[in-house]
């Protein structure tokens, strides 16, 4: 049962104080979340342009709100979904490695989500595009907090390349059909019904899809006056990169270039929908990327993406897979201008939930903070110091303040040393830890851990801390697709 008297409360709360005055207080929130989006492709930060991809729509966001320069993620599609959704690193939630069908990692009943905190306040919520948190019924968009799903990407974009290969390998049909992805819709109980395969050409249709069952949504509840909470997963840019027909051949750059310039004028449909529907205005807009880009994992076709000056791609433990485009706009809240304060994808849970009024769930660990006071401008510096990042259930790094800590060397690859994330493995450090500057170095190429050492002083208080939670609120196991030893 899932906070039960406080969503009865406030529903009296509701029937007190009158539902159209109330609503008029409460602001919409318009979360946008892009799929494997660099820190170097858009132009708000150095990318764009100048790398044959504009991203005009993207960049007028940014100007109009705070670009969040240093906002981090965790390093996986999954895990910084259920980061997001949840307030709590994703090895608490059990989320702490990508979802592939046939893993029994799946978003739980008993997880507390920002839907739900909206529905609270008698928000209407809904979710459309990549969802990536499970296929279980309970962990469906609508048994967590949503009214709505629409165009259900409920797992990824990768399985739209199954068939084919399957079909040359010579799989059996029956085989096929139980693996390939589905698109997704909700009836009006909740329940979802499949609408088609998700296939590569209907990839090419799907981020428009998307945009369009947006914009309806933003549309019917600016008509009816009733607070939204509409939450868009965005495919792009994840491989593989097809687009539409007007976006094939529009970058400088091929395949993943147009799928950006595609994900930016989507967007832009829906910056425009708010705008038309006179509630730009009362309306919180945030548009993240849920982990950095593949240069060099993935199809080599589908490639492009640029992680900016950092090191590290998506799967791994480095800057480049978790600092990524960030930014949030309130007009006449939020002050626009660049912010290099420390955010981390956990924390608009407990900030959003501070601005609609309504309490954190207090019986578990919350590692998202509140940065309502930071981004209304009421403080000068974030509430965050520290971010730790897991592969699986492991420790693999710790940001404090500039620096990064690695306990040991979790991605040393076989074959081609050059390749890190998805194509690594880890390995037990044979020498001392790691220690970074990242605004000196960048690359991580400079060990400090000789000049340093005073930096494992605050990274073991950091890592204390979150074992010390453990005891009262421990972690459940999790999945590992490499170890099998349980």
């Amino acid at each position: 049962m899932k906070r039960t008297i406080q969503k009865t409360l406030a529903v009296l709360a509701l029937i007190l104080t009158g539902s159209s005055a109330w609503a008029a207080e409460q602001p919409n929130v318009v979360l946008m979340l892009a799929d494997n989006v660099g820190y170097g492709d858009i132009g708000a930060f150095a990318g764009g342009e100048v790398r044959g991809i504009p991203t005009p729509n993207i960049d007028k966001l940014a100007s109009e709100g705070m670009t969040l320069t240093q906002f981090l993620v965790e390093p996986g599609c999954t895990p910084s979904r259920a980061g997001l959704i949840t307030g709590r690193y994703s090895t608490r939630v059990g989320l702490n490695t990508v979802i592939i069908g046939g893993t029994p990692n799946t978003l739980t009943a008993e997880e507390v989500t920002l839907a739900e905190l909206f529905k609270e306040k008698d928000y209407a919520t809904a979710y459309a595009g990549k969802w990536h948190l499970g296929m279980e019924e309970q962990s469906w968009p609508t048994r967590q907090g949503f009214d709505e799903y629409h165009v259900g990407v409920i797992e990824t974009s990768d399985g739209t390349l199954y068939r084919e290969s399957m079909e040359r390998s010579g799989m059996p049909e029956a085989f096929i059909e139980n693996v390939v992805p589905r698109i997704f819709e909700s009836d009006k109980n909740g329940n979802l019904q499949v609408v088609r395969e998700y296939t590569v050409e209907y990839r090419r249709q799907v981020e428009g899809d998307i945009a369009k069952a947006s914009v309806e949504f933003i549309q019917r509840q600016a008509k009816a006056k009733k607070p939204f909470f509409m939450m868009i997963g965005w495919t792009h840019s994840h491989y593989p990169s097809v687009t539409a027909a007007e976006f094939s051949g529009k970058s400088r750059i091929g395949p993943y270039g147009d799928a950006i310039m595609e994900l930016d004028a989507r967007t832009g449909e829906v910056l425009t929908a708010l705008e038309e529907a006179g509630v730009e205005d009362n309306t919180i807009v945030i548009w993240l990327s849920d982990n950095g880009a593949t240069p060099i994992s993935g199809p080599p076709e589908y490639r492009g993406g640029n992680n900016g000056p950092f090191s590290g791609e998506l799967g791994d433990a480095r800057e480049g897979s978790i600092r990524v485009p960030g930014m949030i706009k309130w007009p006449g809240k939020i002050a626009p201008g660049k912010s290099n304060e420390m955010v981390s994808i956990h924390d608009f849970l407990p900030t959003l939930a501070n601005i609609i009024g309504v309490e954190v769930p207090g019986d578990r660990a919350i590692d998202g903070v509140d940065q309502s006071s930071f981004f209304l401008g009421k403080q000068e510096n974030s509430n965050r110091e520290h971010l730790i990042t897991f592969i699986e259930n492991e420790v693999a790094s710790v940001r404090w303040h500039q620096f990064r800590i690695y306990p040991k060397d979790f991605v040393v690859s076989s074959g081609t040393p050059a390749r890190p994330g998805l194509g690594g493995h880890r390995a037990e450090l044979t020498s001392m830890p790691a220690i970074y500057n990242i605004e000196y170095d960048p690359r991580e190429e400079d060990n400090l851990i000789a000049s340093k050492a005073w930096v494992f002083r605050p990274y073991m208080a950091a890592i204390g801390a979150y074992y010390k939670s453990l005891q009262k609120y421990p972690n459940p196991e999790g999945v590992s697709l490499t170890k099998f030893d349980k």
